[in-house]
């Protein structure tokens, strides 16, 4: 049984729930997979696109080839609907591959969450879409999303 704590803990509300989700799309945004890891359980259960895979660090290892291909990667997440201690969220995020072609990526997270407020369970679909350099939305300094950028709905995403 693990001591950490991640607040908000569960029960989550509507202002808990959209906390938790900026939380994560801001250690997302530091791309530091040590850092971004710590917010699971130690055997927490992952399905992100096709791959399945358990454990913090398998779930390293997948954030570090995932930012080793998904260059200069900016994420904004918006809460979906939620439970006593499960979040839904959308979220589309921006990047470019090594030739520098710019992706738009959307999907939607499905998350578990133990009583600590860490994350056991995380199910994701993703599709991602071509876009020019000139349609990118997401332009703000690498690192978390200013506080004054829009979210997902205001943006008409």
């Amino acid at each position: 049984m693990t001591t950490e704590q991640r607040p908000p803990l569960p029960p989550f509300t509507a202002e808990t729930a959209a906390l938790k989700a900026r939380r994560a799309e801001d250690a997302w945004n530091t791309r530091e997979p040590a850092r971004v890891a710590l917010a699971y359980t130690p055997d927490s259960r992952w399905r992100n696109r096709s791959e399945f895979f358990s454990g913090r660090a398998a779930i390293g290892a997948f954030l570090t080839r995932k930012w080793a291909k998904e260059l200069d990667y900016r994420l904004i997440k918006e809460v979906w609907a939620f439970t006593a201690n499960r979040i839904a969220v959308r979220f589309v995020y921006e990047w470019h591959d090594a030739a520098g072609a710019w992706h738009r990526s959307h999907g939607n997270e499905q998350w578990e969450f133990d009583a600590n407020g860490l994350m056991a369970r995380r199910e994701a679909s993703i599709n991602d879409v071509d876009i020019a350099e000139a349609e990118r939305l997401f332009r703000w300094p690498l690192g978390p999303r200013p506080e004054d950028h829009p979210g997902l709905s205001e943006m008409g995403l």
